[in-house]
């Protein structure tokens, strides 16, 4: 018998040995090594609603880094969000009653350290100035350009994918 057919054969062999045991393990949690994140994130959804869900994806982000193993303090956090799709409408002081849950949870992650920055472009599309966004938000001269700019000194760039969930959990599990 070849040496490349015995040394088949035996990996045939082991994979067998194997395989029950596979077959009945757990998966296991693992605590990947993260270092303290430089993030920017893309917001440019088609509905404003959305900006609730998109700003889960900060919440996905901060509190596993937050809880141990990691112990991160948020101003060892860098994250920007750069918003200029519909949601720039919950930006604006005098939609606070319609966007008020997203501009409370804005406020709290500015308050840990987030910046939010609104493309100028939009902004004056929208026919909004400076006068009408919370003090917490900053213009930008143009999004693209500001996302380019962050990836450009290694920020990583997020884009929240928003999806209409059609099942619940317990549906679908």
């Amino acid at each position: 018998m070849s040496p490349i057919r015995a040394t088949a054969l035996i990996a045939f062999f082991a994979a067998l040995l194997i395989m029950p045991r596979l077959a009945s393990s757990e998966a296991k949690v693992v605590a990947t090594p993260y270092g303290e994140p430089k993030v920017v994130m893309d917001f440019y959804l088609e509905d404003p609603a959305k900006i609730n869900p998109a700003l889960y994806w900060i919440r996905s982000l901060m509190n596993p880094l937050m809880a141990a193993p990691y112990d991160y303090a948020p101003e060892f956090m860098d994250i920007v969000v750069v918003i200029h799709g519909t949601e720039v409408v919950a930006t604006v002081k005098h939609n606070y009653e319609t966007y008020r849950d997203a501009v409370e949870r804005m406020k709290y992650y500015a308050s840990l350290g987030v910046k939010f920055k609104v493309c100028g472009i939009a902004a004056q599309d929208y026919g909004y100035q400076t006068k009408d966004f919370y003090d917490f938000i900053e213009i930008v001269p143009s999004a693209i350009a500001e996302l380019a700019h962050w990836q450009l000194q290694g920020y990583a760039l997020i884009t929240p994918k928003i999806m209409i969930k059609e099942h619940s959990i317990e549906d679908i599990r």
